[in-house]
């Protein structure tokens, strides 16, 4: 998986609050697009909404990208500016 910004893990965000609301904000387009189901069962392929596609998500997944669903929500605790609809929250 490459990536266009660093994932780490580990960071701490810088306003704790916005790691909530770009969460909510990432499961409400997940419902939006009828993609919560498959996301909940690890059977979510974002690869379709990174930067080389739908742009909703700023890195490069590569042909299929499975991930878990904590992965994800971690990664928008930590780097939310990986995810387009958390710029405005």
């Amino acid at each position: 998986m490459r990536t266009a910004a660093p994932i780490g893990s580990a960071a701490k965000p810088a306003d704790p609050g916005k790691g909530g609301r770009c969460i909510a904000a990432g499961v409400g387009t997940l419902v939006s697009l009828g993609l919560i189901d498959e996301a909940a069962r690890g059977q979510l392929n974002y690869a379709p909404l990174d930067a080389s596609g739908a742009g909703f998500i700023r890195a490069e997944l590569g042909d299929e990208a499975f991930l878990p669903l904590s992965m994800v929500i971690g990664l928008h605790r930590t780097n939310p500016e990986l995810f387009v609809w958390c710029d405005n929250v």
